[in-house]
């Protein structure tokens, strides 16, 4: 979707300014926030695409004004209402009010290291061949769902080189709306500066992007 998160090649925003020896937490409650986004992500009720669809649709006045885990624990708070975790009420008052879902399974602090070492692997196999191969010329879909996708609004409609095929993993776009895994082959697109940027780019530069396979074309 083209949301607030989407700020790729957007003007007015300022240079990045990357902050020098930049701690893992500005305040301790972002220690907080984190623990209970993947306490709660354990519970097995939604998906790492669900998620970031829900952060995706906080309104851009508010997404824009928070910070880095303001954001993470407002879409909590949608996916447990969602979910019937918690009750709107529940959520803003900070009492149990009453029964919510059942986990399918609860993250205890022993299981926690076991648990990140593991990750979340998203690749998974296919039956049919890539489509494209190294040195394909190719152009991405001009499309802007309401729903969520990977493709950064950036990258649509613009011509580019397959650079590489980087194997068949979970397609976000479905999977963020509980229509499946359905794995692609996943491919680095390169494109130059001046497809993306338009007249004045740095000739010298050029722009890789990770495109699932339905979102490109052969030319």
């Amino acid at each position: 979707m083209n949301g607030p998160h989407d700020l790729g090649g957007q003007m007015g925003f300022g240079p990045v300014a990357p902050e020098k020896n930049e701690p893992l937490f500005h305040a301790e409650w972002e220690k907080r926030a984190l623990g209970l986004t993947l306490g709660c992500g354990a519970f097995g009720a939604w998906t790492i695409d669900e998620s970031r669809h829900a952060r995706e649709n906080i309104p851009p006045a508010n997404y824009l004004s928070a910070s880095y885990y303001e954001i993470w624990i407002r879409a909590l708070d949608t996916l447990l209402e969602r979910h019937g975790f918690a009750t709107r009420e529940e959520l803003f008052s900070g009492r149990n009010l009453g029964q919510g879902a059942t986990p399918k399974r609860v993250l205890t602090a022993d299981m926690v290291p076991g648990v990140l070492a593991r990750g979340g692997p998203c690749d998974r196999p296919v039956h049919n061949e890539p489509l494209f191969s190294v040195g394909d010329r190719v152009r991405t879909r001009n499309f802007n769902p309401e729903t969520h996708t990977r493709l950064p609004r950036y990258a649509r409609a613009k011509i580019g080189v397959i650079e590489a095929v980087q194997g068949s993993y979970v397609f976000a776009d479905d999977n963020a709306h509980g229509k499946g895994e359905n794995p692609e082959w996943i491919y680095t697109v390169v494109f130059d500066a001046g497809e993306i940027w338009g007249d004045g780019a740095d000739p010298s530069l050029t722009v890789s992007i990770d495109a699932w396979e339905s979102y490109l074309v052969r030319l």
